[in-house]
């Protein structure tokens, strides 16, 4: 079938399943370096403990038949090792059917830790990267031009991505009708950029404008993608320019560079594809198979994208094949930060010697300038932003954090930028302060040299020690 394939875009999956096999990378070795402390046998959330509450068919998962920290950590570098494989072209140099085979594996684990990964693994990149990473399975290599309705569903799911982010924002906080959310969204988005400040400084004018442009973008351009070249490229392309303007502006994990790369499939770079045959029937019948399957698995989430009760980020089937998408559906007024802090006294008072920890992403000591992270995801620095939101948001893991800090458990510890405590002499007691921040403002900055301003709110939670105290090392 002529039609089936498309030579034109054969550099525009090059570049995408390239790009995709990097976001697996990032993906996995974010695993292997934090899931001990947030999964683990003596995590804030065990998986051991999931799996004997949820059936395998809720939550697909290999751990259902086995868990140990140890085989998790397997699991986690061996998908760095594949994807490290598929960024360096293995599947280009292997046949059809193994190069697909390949592809696979990354889905089938990441799969397996996405239905475990609990609260942490909540985020709608998450069912993202697996929707899209199932689709990259039926794109094929160099044996075979690319298949122009994988082509569309790529397509598909970056219109809903943007159009489900739109509709969102328009139904939800009226500051995004009024085109004054970005008034207050640099400053209070869950994990600011370095150049965060700057954006949230930039005359009122400027972001309306920016409101104005992102109702076009994510309302109107995506509409543009299912049109014939060259229209379909600048509608890729003017999205690929507002998600690097994104990236400059906030912490997102790999939710921008993901829309990035997906939507490098839609770009027609005009090279025609070097020496390819022609797609054997059998790779003809799976590929049209698995359209058919993805449509017919569109019903929920079009109904949801049209209905007027819209959810954001919601998948309707175990495997996460086709879900739903959306971001900022309100946005936040008053940035609110969760404050530790720690002390060694035997008895806690309001004018103890309170010694506070510092997260690697989440705002904490005002001079301290927010750093660049993303891709790579800092998952309990993104949960304690919603924990300033609410106690609600925390409260299946939060007495757990505490818990561990008690304890100096080297895992928990890792996940922060500084504990205020040596490795042999934990705190006797633990507690957590609310503070409202803001960003300093230009004459503040030169004065002080901090970019945030802070202020007490409440307590979060009282002063906490472990039922046993642990003796001190002389």
């Amino acid at each position: 079938m002529e039609w089936f394939t498309a030579p034109d875009y054969w550099l525009s999956r090059l570049l995408f399943q390239r790009a995709l096999a990097v976001i697996y990378l990032v993906a996995f070795l974010g695993a292997a370096l934090q899931f001990r402390a947030l999964l683990g046998e003596r995590g804030m959330l065990p998986i051991p403990r999931f799996v004997g509450r949820v059936p395998f068919r809720h939550a697909p998962s290999v751990f259902h038949f086995h868990y140990s920290d140890r085989f998790f950590a397997a699991w986690a570098w061996t998908g760095c090792a594949v994807s490290l494989a598929l960024v360096a072209g293995l599947d280009s140099r292997l046949p059809l059917w193994a190069g697909m085979l390949l592809w696979l594996v990354p889905w089938v684990m990441y799969l397996s830790i996405v239905n475990v990964g609990q609260t942490w693994y909540s985020f709608g990149w998450e069912s993202l990267l697996l929707e899209i990473g199932f689709l990259a399975v039926f794109l094929g290599n160099d044996e075979v031009a690319p298949p122009i309705m994988v082509l569309f569903l790529l397509r598909w799911v970056l219109f809903r991505v943007e159009f489900g982010a739109g509709l969102i924002k328009m139904r939800g906080d009226a500051c995004w009708r009024k085109l004054t959310c970005l008034y207050y969204h640099h400053e209070t988005q869950p994990m600011p950029g370095p150049l965060s400040w700057f954006f949230h400084h930039l005359p009122r004018p400027f972001h309306r404008v920016e409101v104005a442009a992102n109702h076009v973008t994510q309302l109107v351009v995506p509409v543009l993608l299912f049109t014939p070249q060259p229209i379909a490229t600048a509608a890729a392309s003017l999205m690929i320019l507002t998600q690097l303007w994104l990236v400059l502006s906030g912490n997102f994990s790999w939710l921008n560079w993901i829309t990035i790369v997906v939507a490098l499939s839609a770009v027609d770079f005009g090279t025609g594809a070097p020496d390819v045959s022609d797609a054997p029937r059998w790779y003809e019948v799976v590929v049209l198979a698995v359209a058919a399957l993805v449509l017919w698995l569109s019903y929920h989430p079009v109904r949801n994208m049209i209905s007027r009760r819209q959810v954001m980020n919601r998948s309707f089937d175990p495997l996460h094949l086709v879900n739903t998408y959306g971001a900022f559906g309100s946005v936040s007024r008053v940035r609110y930060e969760v404050v530790v802090e720690g002390t060694a006294d035997d008895v806690p008072r309001e004018d103890s010697h309170w010694l506070e920890y510092e997260f690697k992403g989440k705002p904490g000591d005002p001079r301290r300038w927010p750093r660049q992270f993303a891709p790579y995801h800092l998952r309990l620095d993104w949960l304690m932003w919603f924990a300033g939101l609410s106690p609600a948001y925390a409260a299946p893991w939060f007495g757990a954090l505490v818990e561990r800090l008690l304890e100096n458990d080297p895992d928990t510890l890792r996940l922060l930028h500084r504990s205020p405590f040596p490795a042999d002499a934990p705190p006797r007691f633990v507690r957590a302060r609310l503070f409202r921040y803001r960003y300093t403002t230009w004459r503040e900055l030169r004065e002080t040299g901090a970019c945030w301003e802070r202020t007490y709110v409440r307590e979060f939670m009282p002063p906490s020690r472990l039922a046993t105290v642990p003796a001190r090392r002389s």
